[in-house]
């Protein structure tokens, strides 16, 4: 019989660990040893375990008291609880905190009954514990396939990602680009060594303590620039240089001898992904030239065949990222507001879709692609 139990700290040591950067004891530890996910950052760590042999299995969980840093967004359905003089927060969000990128939700691989254990414990947690609902973001297809089947409202939205069939080099990929298109392209990347600027790339051990530091600084003062801090502190950058090291990719920008901008991305055995970015000045094209580029240099001399360069940005689709459905699963324990909110995702799909659509057609590749 399975145990189900609810644990104010991420469990270390579970055995079998997903080779995605994210869903690992290592990434999962550090952002609540470091302080990211605490009680006062309103990621407090509430973590599903269902206890049964061979090993238990744990699901990511946070009790959330706002919808920052989750990149699925519901302020339109806080408004309207708290038009109703209802409370929407706290909240139950499984997800991998700050990282809007589809891959696993567990440590483990997931079957349908437990699937089933999972979605039937947290709606019996939010009506005895007052939670507004459940809520889980960015599941790879696996993981989606399995909870369409719990009744849990679907929700869609759209990201862009590069995908690599086997390119020989850059100019490989970019003879698919129609030909004022491709010029584009060219001009933007001639324009970084116009600049003086040129980039060096670092993996795993050969990024240092110092290129560490730098790369924060740059991460740092790009939300400076908004008026407030990033989410994430030095001890996290340094517990990952630490702990999964093999993980990290990072891009820096120097103008002469001196860093002047940086993209810390990670990887897996077969994709590249794109992350945090900061810039202490303004040089043209170079956010493209270091989040982008580089990202796309990397996988075709690496053999990877995706590139998730993050979300949101249809600026990407020019660069020859292809939208791609991403999808979350909600439920929400009051009936008339879970009604409500499945007639919104259904109308919001369509949109979705028609964007998509639309999106597609304006890619940059040859008419025959």
């Amino acid at each position: 019989m399975t145990k189900v139990q609810w644990l104010s700290r991420w469990p270390t040591g579970q055995g079998h660990q997903r080779s995605n950067p994210f869903c690992r004891d290592t990434f999962l530890g550090a952002l609540e040893e470091t302080g990211v996910c605490s009680e006062r950052s309103g990621w407090q760590p509430h973590h599903l375990s269902l206890t049964e042999e061979p090993e238990p299995l744990t699901l990511p969980v946070y009790r959330k008291t706002h919808s920052w840093g989750e990149y699925v967004f519901d302020w339109a359905w806080a408004h309207a609880y708290q038009q109703h003089h209802l409370a929407y927060y706290p909240k139950l969000v499984c997800a991998i905190p700050y990282t809007p990128s589809i891959g696993p939700r567990s440590i483990q691989p997931l079957t349908a009954d437990q699937v089933g254990q999972a979605t039937e414990a947290f709606e019996r947690e939010a009506s005895e514990h007052g939670f507004s609902g459940c809520h889980l973001l960015f599941p790879d297809d696996a993981t989606a396939g399995l909870w369409q089947q719990t009744g849990w409202m679907e929700r869609r939205d759209l990201q862009f990602h590069w995908h690599n069939p086997g390119y020989r080099d850059f100019d490989d990929f970019l003879d698919r680009f129609s030909s004022r298109k491709r010029k584009n392209v060219r001009k933007e990347r001639r324009s970084i060594a116009d600049q003086g600027l040129h980039l060096e790339c670092f993996e795993g051990r050969d990024i240092d303590p110092d290129r560490l530091k730098q790369f924060y600084v740059f991460y740092h003062a790009t939300y400076m620039k908004r008026g407030r801090h990033g989410y994430l502190n030095l001890e996290f950058f340094q517990r990952l240089l630490a702990d999964q090291a093999d993980t990290l990719v990072l891009f820096l920008a120097y103008l002469g001898d001196e860093a002047v901008a940086g993209a810390l991305c990670f990887r897996d055995s077969d994709t590249l992904y794109g992350r945090y970015w900061g810039s202490l000045e303004e040089f043209h094209n170079l956010h493209f030239e270091t989040c982008y580029y580089q990202g796309i240099d990397y996988c075709i001399r690496n053999g990877l065949t995706r590139f998730d360069p993050g979300t949101q940005g249809e600026h990407k689709v020019a660069r020859g990222f292809e939208p791609r459905i991403t999808r979350s699963y909600h439920w929400l324990a009051h009936p008339e507001f879970n009604q409500a909110a499945r007639r919104f995702c259904e109308e919001e799909a369509e949109m979705v879709e028609h964007y998509r659509r639309e999106m597609t057609d304006a890619l940059p590749f040859k008419q025959m692609d």
